[in-house]
């Protein structure tokens, strides 16, 4: 197939990874990629965020399935212009895309489902959200309603602090205050085509800069999975993905069909283990970042072939995806700043060094190729490692980590430590 990924960060490569990885040769394109993309996908000079640009291209070039990475473009109406034109998408039209542009819609839809999740109130001024944070109590949890690239989510004891990011955000809309739901947190995705969903294996990503989760919400500094944890309350993984079938992305799907607006694409349920049962801190509507990096290396079936199926509406006939037992581990490489104030332009050395290191590749998240590699953002590279145990794929990872030469740049040292006991 010609496949066309939209994005330009880890997430897409690992996306273009795997698709590289099946024994059929596809031609794989990405707008606008980056420096690592480049080296596994012919990199295309195109707006991902323009739907007109992205379906001439699509038509023009022949492109038989269009994969968006991001959460812009699908807000932005690429899918559904592609749809329109005949051009197999997968990724959700704007309109079901709302389920993660929109907090408040995303708590409508969940509210009329009967999905499990926390109770929030909308607050479009500061009286409101003084009056929220005292209602619910610290901790306190405030959301900005619409995108903020994994950012707009604040969780503190401080009030003061709970205030001042309701501000920072309130002149771009109303912001959620929500009650703080205790437990760890899993993220789970599920294929869609619109009334049919297939799961994949669930992960779980650290959010906070800095080791045992301290310093600010990042968009996520890494990854593992599988989760052996989920047995000991569940029985197994199996049980556990199967209530999160039934009682949340199932509902949730149909709810949105019944909208009006059926959701084809990646469902990303953010979910929390609390004392009352599973129950859902947020949705996107897109592959999760940095999770896709550690689920996708395990995955055995045909990644093209379920993206595809879910495209066209004919997911009921393919299986439920099936994964190998290894173990994934990634780990975030930042620039110095990160994420307040990053520092780029910065050279990187020593990837070729890194990338020798068994069981490890490399996922560019932000990198250009300026006669030398440098760091274009705040999350820069992932170094993503496989092993038969969770001991193994960390060792690895670190191991290929310490390697990497970028001025500046700090990485966690904690991520998948809990499970790294065997």
């Amino acid at each position: 197939m010609k496949i066309l990924v939209l994005g330009s960060g880890a997430r897409e490569h690992a996306i273009i990874l795997a698709l590289r990885a099946e024994e059929a040769d596809h031609e794989l394109f990405a707008a606008p990629g980056n420096a690592g993309i480049a080296q596994d996908a012919t990199v295309v000079s195109l707006d991902a965020n323009d739907p007109a640009s992205v379906t001439s291209y699509a038509l023009e070039y022949g492109i038989d399935l269009v994969v968006v990475g991001p959460e812009a473009p699908l807000i932005a109406g690429v899918a559904d212009r592609l749809r329109e034109s005949g051009v197999p998408v997968f990724g959700p039209g704007k309109a079901a895309a709302a389920l993660e542009g929109s907090k408040a819609f995303a708590k409508r839809i969940m509210d009329a489902a009967g999905v499990p999740t926390g109770r929030a109130v909308r607050a479009g001024s500061v009286t409101e959200v003084t009056a929220a944070l005292d209602e619910f109590g610290a901790p306190y949890v405030v959301k900005a309603d619409g995108l903020a690239a994994g950012k707009g989510v604040i969780v503190t004891s401080d009030r003061d602090e709970a205030v001042a990011h309701a501000e920072a955000y309130l002149p771009s809309g109303p912001v959620l205050i929500e009650e703080f739901l205790a437990g760890p947190e899993v993220s789970l995705f599920f294929l869609a085509d619109g009334d049919t969903v297939r799961p994949l294996s669930p992960a779980q990503d650290f959010k906070r800069a800095g080791d045992g989760d301290e310093g600010p919400n990042t968009g996520g500094m890494g990854a593992y999975s599988p989760l052996p944890w989920l047995a000991e309350q569940f029985g197994s993984e199996a049980a556990f993905v199967d209530e999160v079938t039934e009682r949340i992305a199932l509902p949730v799907i149909r709810e949105l069909d019944r909208n009006g607006t059926p959701f084809i694409g990646l469902l990303y349920a953010g979910l929390i283990l609390t004392e009352d049962g599973i129950k859902v801190i947020e949705f996107n509507a897109r592959f999760g970042d940095p999770e896709t990096q550690v689920v996708l290396p395990r995955l055995v079936t045909p990644l093209s072939e379920l993206l595809l199926a879910a495209a066209v509406g004919t997911l009921e006939d393919e299986p439920c995806p099936e994964f190998s037992d290894a173990k994934a581990v990634t780990v975030v490489l930042a620039s110095e700043g990160y994420p307040t104030n990053p520092v780029t332009g910065r050279e990187i050395h020593g990837l070729a060094s890194a990338a020798e290191v068994p069981g490890v590749h490399i996922a560019h998240a932000a990198t250009s190729d300026q006669g030398a590699l440098v760091a274009t953002g705040g999350r820069v590279l992932n170094v993503v490692a496989t092993g038969d145990t969770f001991t193994a794929a960390r060792d690895a990872a670190y191991a290929a980590i310490e390697r990497i030469e970028l001025a500046g740049s700090h990485y966690r040292h904690d991520i998948a430590a809990r499970v790294a006991t065997d």
